[in-house]
């Protein structure tokens, strides 16, 4: 038996596989042990033994403690293929065992791979020896990669599934960012600047609120860099996704402020009962403020950790008013009272309905009677709001389906085939001929010649 290949066969996978090298000589005396057993037909675990020289190789076999003057190759082919299949085992446990043992040290940490395939929706990625899966959820939306791609994305679980270890890797999760910052900005690795909060839509956005514990440094221009260097280079490897900079306070109503940009807010109302900020904003403000499918408020409500509620000053007004004349119909009511409750972030109705009778017992100093009163006058109000509410917005959805269809006829040419573009746009701008005036109020009973002109310069005819 060559025992000097045998040793450097050994070197090779205990150095490929990360594995210890005293774990497989262990797994070959194992083995060999097994093969001993097939070849007697024994059942006894003690009845052999062997050692191996760490150094030389040499095989020694013991019988209850007594050596064997036995080469292993004498064994034959049914307990050369049990010591085969032993061995194989047993490297396999190893090498298990050491992959959980690397990859549960460096969860949280970024690694890069090369792409193989798509399992079921699933990417499979090998990273150095181990084949990785990250699953359909934490893959960012929209992105694919080819066989043979590089992938850079974080360690997020290790499991051990019994004949497996399972790692899953992610691009979406929100520590993802975090990881590729510390790379990217030195100060971040540092601790100098501290990601204080995060929120984020793998694909489309992301807000992180930024502090400096160094009053010389300025925690967003570090993070963005010279010329949006540094931001650049993550924006590129999350394919284009926008990531929003603010600056971290711990005053809740500025940091609602600032996560909100680029909107500017006018006043910021807290409820703490309710765990909700009424931030108040401009018409013009208003679309920035919530955002594209109000992607901007919920992304900031999650970075601020409060429920982010948007008004005008229109509708912030008519909130308080009709809070106002509600309550002020309990007897012990007063102006005073209810601006005692505005100035808490109670600014409607369904707020006073929401908080219940304590809220009215303890800052209001009101009798149990009057406090129930004063609920279920709210909770009355409250239903007609909404049942109001309602009909606005159904009546708002029709005026913009009208809107929509008036401009898709004009586009078309007609609501018919047999229709003109000129009657068409007539008879959306109201001067049709069935509406014109008659003979007997104008001498004519032809359209009023205005509208056709008027019809005429929409649809740019002469």
């Amino acid at each position: 038996m060559n025992t000097a290949e045998m040793m450097r066969i050994l070197d090779s996978i205990a150095r490929d596989r990360n594995v210890d090298k005293s774990l497989l000589i262990s797994d070959l005396e194992t083995a060999m042990v097994s093969a001993c057993r097939k070849f007697f037909g024994t059942l006894d675990a003690d009845e052999f033994q062997c050692t191996v020289d760490p150094i030389t190789g040499e095989i020694q076999l013991f019988r209850y403690n007594e050596p064997m003057d036995m080469d292993p190759a004498d064994f034959g082919r049914i307990a050369a293929q049990t010591f085969k299949q032993v061995m194989i085992q047993r490297f396999r446990d190893d090498e298990r065992q050491s992959l959980m043992e690397e990859y549960s040290t460096r969860v949280g940490t970024l690694v890069t791979g090369i792409a193989q395939r798509y399992d079921r929706g699933a990417l499979v990625v090998q990273v150095d020896r181990a084949e990785t899966i990250m699953l359909r959820s934490e893959q960012i939306p929209g992105e694919q990669f080819m066989p043979g791609d590089r992938v850079r994305a974080m360690i997020l679980d290790v499991k051990d599934m019994g004949a497996q270890v399972k790692i899953y890797l992610s691009r979406g999760h929100p520590d993802f960012i975090r990881r590729l910052f510390e790379v990217e900005v030195p100060e971040v690795m540092e601790r100098t600047i501290e990601i204080k909060a995060m929120s984020r839509e793998p694909g489309y956005r992301t807000k992180m609120a930024v502090s400096s514990i160094d009053s010389k440094i300025d925690a967003v221009g570090a993070c963005v860099g010279i010329r949006g260097s540094r931001i650049k280079t993550i924006v590129e490897e999350l394919n284009g996704e926008k990531i929003d900079i603010v600056r971290w306070n711990e005053s809740s109503q500025i940091l609602i402020a600032n996560a909100l940009k680029p909107a500017e807010v006018n006043e910021i109302s807290l409820c703490f009962e309710l765990g909700r900020a009424t931030v108040v904003v401009r018409d013009d403000q208003l679309s920035l403020a919530i955002g594209k499918r109000g992607q901007n408020v919920r992304l900031a409500a999650r970075l601020t950790g409060w429920d982010v509620d948007i008004l005008t000053p229109e509708e912030f007004t008519k909130g308080l008013t009709i809070l106002s004349e509600t309550l002020q119909q309990v007897e012990g009511i007063t102006v005073e009272m209810v601006d005692r409750l505005a100035a808490l972030g109670m600014i409607s109705v369904f707020d006073i309905e929401e908080v219940g009778e304590e809220m009215l017992l303890t800052e209001l100093e009101l009798s149990e009677e009057l406090s129930a009163q004063a609920i279920e006058l709210c909770a009355t109000k409250a239903k007609e709001v909404a049942a109001q509410q309602e009909i606005d917005k159904a009546e708002a959805a029709a005026r913009k389906a009208e809107e929509e269809q008036a401009a898709s006829a004009i586009l078309s040419g007609g609501a018919s085939g047999d229709a003109s573009p000129e009657v068409a746009a007539a008879a959306i701008l109201g001067a049709i001929a069935t509406d014109a005036p008659t003979d007997s109020e104008t001498g004519s009973a032809e359209p009023d010649k205005a509208s056709e002109n008027r019809a005429a310069d929409i649809l740019g005819g002469d």
